[in-house]
């Protein structure tokens, strides 16, 4: 009884500290690069009781370990182990688009320890036809319907997720490969399958949205809060992610490993998330992922952890709101989450629009991030590294120059700004594959010359 009281009563200093820390101050949103102010980034090479990293054994068995935990109990909360799992396969057409590819349509259908209900992730996936399997694949996380990526009329429909009247209801307006975003032949022609999943059907994006997705299987009945570091909806679309590599790991056209993440924006945060939690994705690709990806939070500049904690706080664990107001205290920053990547292939894709996402940000992430990958003897971002924990100054990060517009950075932890707002455009997807090509074949990539 004693203890009970005890954690009620330490529930609500916690919700009554959020609410000062969401509450307590209103701050403009700064776009001055000379108003980003100083700070010192956490040493990702340094334990927690203060003993050096110095070995890729010391990495992996101590360190890597507690910035995972850390960002499990204060950012995105802790994820349940892997559910029951039923894979209904739809449709197979071997001479899909034209005869240039093999389709396949399944159903994941996913089951709790508690809940009765069943959640249900429809998957798109192609390999090339003439490719000798397995091949390289893609998995990507989409904003929209299986539709809507690709010009394929026997792409099924089905209900997709209306925000405002919170529920699931067939698309009045069917337009086939509609989104801009997504190069489906020109990938499937250099070699690559391509698989695509709607994120709302792990869980619709919208607060309360859990009580609808993967988070309800593993509620019990009639529960309905959740603990201090249970998962938000980042880590429930991270989970997702990986119920889908589950089903590549055996699918015999697909290549288990090398499977490519992708996300953008959000989803761009929920693939870094993803690739730290799961090793096994081969290569991520994070497009504009901003604050709380691969954007520095102690740099102000854009979206910051307070707006964050005032309008998504769905996204995260109740933890994280004690940030908000308080980024000087929070354990990890972007840097830590590149550096639970490596040694794999890391793309930062970002915008030089995207002014709320800050480019720069993830840039000074991906050089802080560049001893980790170094312990590894993989090449870093930058070459020209100062020694010691220079790094980790604001003043030496905010030293570097960024490469030209359009021009990628291509090493062990990849780089660009295109010219543009915050989205995935359609030449993007050439330095992905470039990127691709580059890890798993070696090819070098192309050249591309600056505007």
């Amino acid at each position: 009884m004693k203890t009970d009281f005890i954690k009620r009563l330490s529930s609500f200093f916690l919700a009554v500290v959020c609410i000062v820390c969401i509450f307590g101050s209103a701050k403009a949103t700064n776009y001055d690069e000379s108003k980003v102010g100083t700070f010192t980034l956490p040493d990702p090479l340094v334990m927690q009781g203060g003993t050096p990293v110095l070995t890729t054994n010391d990495w992996l068995n101590w360190r890597r370990p507690e910035i995972l935990k850390l960002y499990q109990d204060d950012i995105f909360g802790h994820s349940p182990a892997r559910p029951g799992m039923i894979v209904r396969l739809r449709d197979v057409d071997v001479h899909a688009l034209g005869g240039k590819a093999v389709r396949k349509q399944l159903d994941l259908e996913l089951h709790g320890d508690f809940s009765t209900n069943t959640v249900v992730l429809h998957v798109l996936l192609y390999t090339p036809a003439a490719a000798p399997k397995p091949v390289p694949t893609f998995l990507c996380l989409s904003f929209s319907g299986n539709y809507a990526v690709v010009d394929d009329t026997n792409v099924f429909v089905y209900p997709v997720w209306d925000r405002k009247t919170r529920t699931l209801a067939m698309p009045t307006n069917v337009v086939r490969g509609s989104s801009h975003s997504w190069k489906i032949r020109e990938t499937l022609a250099r070699g690559y399958g391509v698989a695509v999943v709607d994120y709302n059907d792990i869980e619709p994006d919208l607060s309360g949205g859990w009580k609808y997705g993967v988070r309800a299987l593993y509620m019990k009945p009639g529960e309905t809060n959740f603990a201090p570091d249970a998962w938000g909806a980042i880590s429930a679309w991270a989970w997702g992610a990986s119920r889908i590599m589950d089903y590549l790991q055996i699918d015999r056209d697909v290549d288990p490993d090398r499977v490519i993440l992708l996300g953008h924006s959000r989803l761009g945060k929920t693939a870094l998330w993803a690739g730290a939690q799961d090793t096994r994705f081969a290569m991520v690709i994070a497009s504009c992922s901003g604050e709380m990806g691969a954007s520095l939070s102690r740099r102000d500049y854009g979206e910051t952890v307070t707006s964050m904690s005032k309008g998504l706080a769905y996204q995260f664990c109740k933890n994280f709101l004690q940030y908000s107001n308080n980024i000087g205290n929070m354990p990890v920053d972007s840097h830590m989450m590149i550096s639970l990547i490596a040694p794999r292939p890391l793309y930062l894709n970002t915008g030089s629009l995207d002014l709320w996402g800050d480019p720069r940000g993830e840039f000074e992430a991906a050089i802080a991030a560049a001893p980790v990958y170094e312990l590894f003897g993989e090449q870093s971002l930058v070459t020209d590294l100062p020694p010691g924990k220079a790094l980790l100054q604001s003043d030496i990060l905010e030293a570097f120059t960024p490469p030209p517009l359009d021009v990628p950075i291509m090493h062990d932890i990849g780089y660009q700004t295109h010219t543009g707002k915050h989205d995935v455009l359609p030449e993007d997807w050439e330095r992905f594959l470039d990127f691709a090509d580059l890890h798993f074949h070696g090819i070098p990539p192309h050249t591309y010359p600056s505007r």
